[in-house]
C-alpha cells in the first residue's frame, strides 16, 4: 500500500496530475490485460523450467516457502494483487519514468533480495522480471499489462509456496495455519 502511494504521490508531482492513461488505454485494455496474462504464464514456465533443472531454484523454493508457510488462497490473491499493483505504480510508473529501465529494474532487484545463497537466484528472478514488466509498459504504454502479469506470476508463485510449505511439513495450505 505504501508503494502505491509513494508512487501515485510522485507521478502526480512529476506529471502534474495522474491520467487514466497511466493506468490502461481505455481502447486497447481487453489487449493488454489478455498480454499481462500471457507474459505471466510466460514467466511461470520460465520459472518451472528452470526449478527442474537449476538446484539454485529448488533451493530458493524451498526457503521462500518456509518464509511464506502456507496460506489460505484468497489471501495469496489479495496480496498478489496489493504487490503487483503497488510495485508495478512505483517500479514501472513512477522510478522507470523518473530513471529509465535499467535503473528502475536494477533497484527492483536489488529489493528482492536477502540474506544466503538461496535468496541470489530470487534476486537474479526478480532483474529479469523487472526488465520484462518494464518492457511491457513502454510497449504498451500504460502500466495494466505489467500489473496483470505481476499480479497473475505472483498468484501463481504463492499458491505454489504455500502448497510447498504444506508438503513440507508446515500444515495444511489454505487452511489458515500458522507458521
Amino acid at each position: 500500500m505504501a508503494l502505491s502511494i509513494a508512487g501515485l504521490v510522485w507521478v502526480g508531482i512529476r506529471d502534474r496530475g495522474i491520467d487514466l492513461e497511466l493506468f490502461l488505454d481505455p481502447a486497447a485494455w481487453p489487449l493488454d490485460l489478455a498480454i499481462g496474462l500471457g507474459a505471466a504464464l510466460g514467466l511461470a514456465a520460465l520459472w518451472e523450467v528452470a526449478h527442474r533443472l537449476v538446484p539454485a531454484a529448488q533451493r530458493l523454493s524451498r526457503e521462500l516457502a518456509a518464509a511464506v508457510g502456507p496460506i489460505p488462497v484468497n489471501e495469496a490473491l489479495a496480496l498478489a494483487l496489493l504487490s503487483g499493483i503497488g510495485e508495478e505504480l512505483f517500479f514501472r510508473g513512477a522510478l522507470q519514468g523518473s530513471i529509465g529501465l535499467w535503473w528502475a529494474s536494477a533497484i527492483f532487484a536489488l529489493l528482492h533480495t536477502g540474506p544466503g545463497r538461496a535468496l541470489r537466484m530470487w534476486t537474479l528472478l526478480a532483474a529479469a522480471a523487472g526488465l520484462g514488466l518494464g518492457a511491457l509498459v513502454l510497449w504498451r504504454g500504460n502500466l495494466l499489462a505489467a500489473i496483470v502479469a505481476h499480479a497473475a506470476f505472483n498468484a501463481l508463485g504463492l499458491v505454489r509456496l504455500s502448497r510447498l510449505a504444506a508438503a513440507l511439513g508446515g500444515g495444511e495450505p489454505g487452511g489458515g495455519a500458522s507458521g
